[in-house]
């Protein structure tokens, strides 16, 4: 069973049209504090992301956001949490997010949350981390997501071996039994003479 301590959450900067998506991220906040698993997320105080932070403070849980100094100037950054690291590029963020996190769970997001995943799920196709990856499904939001995925697989594209890196669920409890859960496929070497 993997420990988990700390968990990076990506999600969206903004709350979308529907309520119950902010409601979700305050329950998802609330449960990690719960479980005693620290959070690590982008540092805002709006958004999808701001509501994850709340939830987790309001149960007492240790909450540490992460903000390029380019945004903190505009005063988005969260004034309640455990620890704000501000640094100074975006990719420094991401690096930082993923050092000090055992997983990662995807939240609905919009371009950027994209980026984060699909980073850290090459990161770990090429064998660079085994941390589980947990996509929180809330209400489909990642259906058509999911689907392509299997395209790629399916069109030989993407090979199968790299499928069971993305845990889905569509409750947080779920999600945490799988990622404690996780055994990480076998990577062998990404790049071989014979792709070259």
């Amino acid at each position: 069973m993997n420990k988990i301590q700390r968990i990076t959450v990506f999600c969206g900067a903004n709350e979308g049209f529907d309520p119950d998506f902010k409601k979700m991220a305050e329950t998802i906040g609330a449960t990690l504090a719960q479980n005693q698993i620290g959070v690590i997320y982008g540092g805002a105080k709006i958004g999808i992301m701001g509501a994850v932070a709340d939830g987790s403070i309001s149960h007492g849980g240790e909450v540490i956001g992460i903000l390029p100094h380019f945004l903190s100037v505009k005063e988005i950054a969260h004034n309640q949490l455990s620890q704000l690291i501000v640094v100074d590029t975006m990719h420094e963020r991401k690096v930082k997010m993923y050092e000090m996190a055992d997983g990662f769970i995807i939240l609905p997001g919009g371009f950027g949350t994209m980026d984060e995943l699909f980073e850290t799920l090459t990161w770990a196709q090429l064998g660079l981390h085994n941390k589980p990856i947990g996509i929180l499904n809330f209400k489909n939001y990642y259906d058509h997501l999911i689907a392509f995925v299997r395209v790629m697989a399916a069109q030989g594209i993407l090979k199968e071996i790299y499928l069971p890196m993305i845990l889905v669920d569509d409750n947080i409890e779920g999600l945490l039994d799988q990622m404690h859960n996780y055994n990480a496929p076998h990577v062998e070497k990404w790049i071989t003479t014979e792709n070259t």
